[in-house]
């Protein structure tokens, strides 16, 4: 049962704090369309870690709830990738971010909906259908910053430079994946890793883009260490339920 509430936290986590990112965004975009696309990603990711964290905590039976979940732990007891806390500097950055991690949780959702577990193969379904859409449109973006201008092209690939040491975690699985992937409920990170590098792969051919040369890698975020941007999003995302504890929302 542990291993299982930490897989789901694991997957709610990296939803909830890209969310959260995106969200940041709002007001921000390039042009309105764009703008509202952004929330309206948010809003998916925040869908899908809601209904995660709400379940979590009914295996979990000891009260809590999923706000307790999303909103009353420590920075030590998240455990989403780095890659989602990374901070979106300018739109290249956002959507560079984006496209890792749409490519990622596109084929871990296709992966999950083989799932033995009935609620993950059923949240995976569900949330596939839009990942899918938030896939099409991060790779478009790749392919129209790599075909755009000098500059469109030398801020997405300071972007995909700066970004990358965080893409091999992706990839990297936890005791608690491993448990259950013995058991049919997790997704094989070693088969996401493949479909990951060769769309990857595919979308920066199209965009005349390049891997970096660089193969640094960071790792921590799926152990509970993470950037020192963790602290700063927890300080705005729990800064009302902190000030009203008591609060019922």
């Amino acid at each position: 049962m542990e291993n299982r509430v930490k897989y789901y936290l694991e997957l709610a986590d990296n939803a909830w704090i890209l969310s959260h990112r995106l969200a940041e965004n709002s007001s921000n975009g390039p042009f309105l369309e764009e703008d509202l696309a952004c929330t309206n990603v948010a809003l998916d990711l925040i869908g899908m870690a809601e209904s995660i964290y709400n379940e979590a905590g009914k295996l979990l039976n000891d009260g809590t709830s999923g706000d307790d979940l999303a909103y009353r732990r420590s920075e030590w007891d998240y455990l989403n990738n780095l890659l989602s806390e990374q901070p979106n500097t300018d739109f290249a950055h956002l959507m560079v971010r984006q496209f890792f991690l749409d490519t990622f949780n596109y084929y871990n959702l296709t992966e999950l909906t083989k799932s033995k577990d009935a609620f993950l193969s059923a949240v995976a379904t569900k949330s596939l259908k839009e990942v899918t859409y938030h896939l099409r449109r991060s790779s478009e973006w790749m392919i129209r910053f790599g075909n755009g201008t000098e500059e469109s092209m030398k801020r997405a690939t300071n972007a995909i430079n700066n970004l990358w040491r965080y893409t091999e975690e992706l990839f990297t699985p936890t005791e608690a994946d491993l448990s259950l992937r013995e058991a049919g409920i997790s997704a094989d990170l070693n088969v996401i890793r493949e479909e990951w590098e060769s769309k990857v792969s595919e979308v920066f051919f199209l965009a005349n883009l390049r891997k970096p040369e660089n193969t640094f890698q960071l790792f921590g975020g799926k152990s509970g260490e993470h950037s020192e941007h963790m602290g700063y999003i927890l300080t705005d995302m729990q800064y009302l339920t902190n000030k009203y504890p008591e609060a019922q929302w």
